[in-house]
């Protein structure tokens, strides 16, 4: 029998570059690609972090590297495309998943410089990554960008108002992109999680109160886990996801039926 759909999935010979990749849904992405096939770059603002993910993944038999990076900094940016291109010869992928949310409450909490930090690291960064990496992907045939948004993207979140209005720009920006870049074969997509067991989310789900408020509107009845978001991930950085550009993937259980 000759597989028509499977290797469509397959992503030997591809690099990837996965943000925010120390820990949560950044490394279980990073993850999934690579047991792929893909060779994947995790990067994130701390060495010793990344090096230590990379050095998991190498002790189950997959090809990563580590490269810090604050996505904040211009610099850094033009530095971490720069790496990855000079260790593995190019770039098919890119995860945009690096974060920040310094502030949990109402929005008259968030001072300018709480504010200028969400957009620099939720939009600026994220922007200013792809337009580094597009002649790249471009030069290459065409290539897939991934930008983490959020269920606050659709509709804001409470506590969580700026942040929201952050995701909801990627969205927006992953629109645009879409249609500016799809006649270079660059498919563009966003990935909206609902409420995710991480680090980056405890405020959330370690308060009883507000995971049961959350919990009671899911319909299959529980948080999700960082590894139900990395299988989306490598369907849209695949070339099973060819003729997918544009849209914005929930994954929260079925919150947002509500």
């Amino acid at each position: 029998m000759t597989n028509r759909i499977k290797p469509l999935f397959n992503l030997d010979g591809k690099i990837a570059l996965v943000t925010g990749a120390s820990k949560g849904i950044g490394e279980a992405m990073a993850r999934g690609l690579a047991e792929f096939g893909a060779k994947v770059v995790v990067s994130s603002r701390k060495q010793n972090a990344i090096d230590a993910v990379a050095d998991a993944f190498k002790a189950d038999g997959l090809e990563a590297t580590g490269i810090a990076a604050n996505v904040g900094s211009i610099d850094d940016i033009a530095n971490l495309i720069d790496k990855t291109v000079e260790t593995y010869g190019g770039l098919d992928i890119l995860i945009n998943n690096a974060a920040a949310n310094p502030v949990f409450g109402p929005i008259q909490n968030t001072d300018e410089r709480a504010f200028d930090k969400i957009i620099d690291i939720n939009l600026k960064g994220p922007f200013e990554l792809c337009k580094k990496a597009y002649p790249i992907l471009k030069q290459r045939g065409g290539g897939s960008i991934i930008h983490i948004s959020s269920i606050g993207g659709l509709k804001p979140e409470v506590g969580i108002g700026i942040y929201s209005v952050s995701k909801a720009a990627i969205i927006n920006l992953t629109q645009a992109m879409a249609q500016d870049w799809g006649p270079d074969n660059i498919r563009v997509n966003a990935i909206c999680p609902g409420l995710i067991k991480t680090k980056f989310s405890e405020a959330l789900w370690q308060n009883d109160e507000i995971l049961d408020r959350f919990v009671k509107q899911i319909p299959l009845g529980k948080p999700g886990e960082p590894d139900n978001i990395a299988g989306l991930a490598v369907f849209l950085a695949s070339e099973a996801a060819a003729y997918c550009t544009g849209g914005a993937y929930l994954v929260d259980g079925g919150y947002s039926t509500h």
